[in-house]
């Protein structure tokens, strides 16, 4: 897009120098499109039927193709945040649940020394347990004005306004590597580097889907184990397919019922796209979905 704004005019014409079809849109609703996702935006999508070469869109492919492309991101994201979030939930119970069972009397445990390394505990009542994070959270706040509420609040307090990625932290900053392992073992996984690289792995696409990224073309920055639990199809391990399926992993540990909704709204999700011959062959090349 550059540096220089452009009008809706000027936004179609580019796209008709560089060789777009738009005919199969009204000019009045391209319009509506650009101003509802944004030329910027739009050209995230475009890039993957774009010629850098001869600064121009491949043959045969209209806006419309375009456009489909990012409705199937956007509906993917939905899709699989729901799955992403009852994840997230059933980590910090668990988390929650184990650490404090092993550690009864201390319902602070997240800030004792003894039990979480030094530097983190540091660097959370330095920056994350602020006045404002007090005030900001209405259960925080509520406690913390109590007379005897103590400097910090209890975990199952605490951990529902973390983030994803803090809970994951906490995790891996205990002490204590069988309490860690407790938790590792409720999703089958024996070894608890595989189990963090597939957590994160999940946390990766959480953040994509909910701060508006792209997601059909992502790929894992390191490359996933093999774990016997997993078909990873053709042994790719790094495609948003792979992710696809550590999601069902997780979901599949958590409920067998919700496991088997989360294959059928997969799969339904791409057999009606895979009938618009442009999409099936981003989700076969690019999503790497083959089932």
């Amino acid at each position: 897009m550059g540096n220089i704004v452009n009008s809706i005019n000027d936004q179609i014409q580019k796209f008709k120098d560089r060789k777009l079809n738009i005919s199969c849109y009204e000019e009045s609703k391209l319009k509506e499109i650009l101003l509802d996702i944004g030329y910027y935006r739009l050209g995230f999508y475009c890039y993957y039927y774009y010629d850098k070469n001869k600064n121009e869109f491949d043959q045969n492919i209209k806006i419309s193709d375009i456009v489909n492309l990012y409705y199937l991101d956007i509906d993917l994201k939905y899709l699989l945040l729901k799955y992403i979030n009852r994840i997230e939930i059933n980590f910090r119970t668990k988390l929650i649940y184990y650490v404090s069972m092993k550690y009864k009397d201390n319902p602070y445990w997240y800030v004792d020394e003894n039990i979480m390394s030094e530097e983190y505990v540091k660097d959370f009542k330095e920056k994350i347990y602020t006045e404002k994070f007090k005030t900001e959270n209405l259960a925080l706040k509520k406690h913390h004005e109590k007379p005897t509420s103590g400097d910090y609040a209890p975990c199952w307090k605490v951990f529902e306004y973390l983030t994803f990625g803090s809970i994951i932290t906490i995790f891996n900053n205990i002490k204590d590597e069988e309490v860690r392992q407790r938790v590792c073992d409720k999703y089958n996984i024996k070894h608890l580097n595989k189990f963090n690289l597939l957590l994160n792995s999940v946390r990766l696409i959480r953040n994509i889907c909910a701060h508006s990224g792209v997601l059909f073309d992502y790929s894992l920055p390191k490359s996933v184990s093999t774990i016997p639990q997993i078909n990873f199809n053709k042994g790719d391990r790094n495609s948003l397919d792979t992710s696809i399926k550590i999601i069902g992993f997780f979901i599949e540990n958590i409920s067998v019922n919700r496991y088997q909704d989360f294959q059928d709204e997969i799969k339904d999700f791409f057999e009606t796209r895979k009938k618009d011959t442009v999409l099936a062959s981003v989700i076969k090349d690019r999503i790497k979905y083959l089932d």
